[in-house]
């Protein structure tokens, strides 16, 4: 009985309550999907993610700014960085549940947020490789309407967003709704997955 209220315990524990030898059990996966406040909002909400923090990977500037991103000439795209206990979730189920977040029929941006740095991708190590292509081969059958065009990237490093950028539609829930509303972004998911 007492094992199973710790074990109870550490899963209803915030990210930073949890004991060193708990997050050493996590994994971590990296999603760029347009916006990254909704893309942290709804990885949020998948059973088994235990944190999710916006940032920006694979460009070629250390330290990267919002503005610096948002410039297009840094190379670095949105994106979140999912931390998750495979105990409870594995990867391939992640991976099908981000492909629903996204366009990947659109290279050139996400939604109303359009250039490269709200690209659809997918950065993995050499050890998720195999389950990112085949997850995105299996989304490609999927599609309603397009082509995939979405990549599977090399890992990169990732660097956190600003303060003001985490938690975003949490801390800012009118302006988020009004956003996501406004872009268009469960309008258009609903004609690429049929939703």
């Amino acid at each position: 009985m007492r094992r199973l209220l710790v074990a109870l315990a550490l899963l209803a524990a915030p990210l930073a309550a949890l004991p060193a030898s708990a997050l050493a059990a996590t994994k971590t996966a990296v999603f760029a999907g347009g916006c990254f406040w909704c893309m942290e909002n709804d990885m949020r909400g998948i059973p088994g993610v235990v944190k999710v923090e916006s940032g920006y990977t694979g460009g070629h500037v250390k330290n990267p700014t919002y503005r610096d991103v948002t410039s297009e000439r840094s190379g670095h795209y949105e994106a979140v960085r999912v931390t998750y206990d495979p105990a409870r979730i594995e990867y391939a189920y992640l991976l099908s549940r981000y492909w629903k977040l996204v366009d990947p029929t659109d290279d050139g941006g996400q939604f109303c947020d359009r250039g490269p740095s709200y690209r659809p991708a997918v950065f993995v190590d050499a050890d998720q490789r195999p389950a990112a292509e085949r997850s995105r081969a299996l989304a490609a059958q999927r599609l309603k309407t397009g082509a995939m065009k979405a990549q599977i990237l090399p890992l990169q490093t990732f660097w956190p967003a600003e303060a003001y950028h985490r938690d975003y539609a949490k801390n800012n829930a009118v302006e988020y709704h009004l956003y996501r509303t406004g872009c268009g972004r469960d309008r258009r998911l609903a004609q690429v997955w049929g939703k």
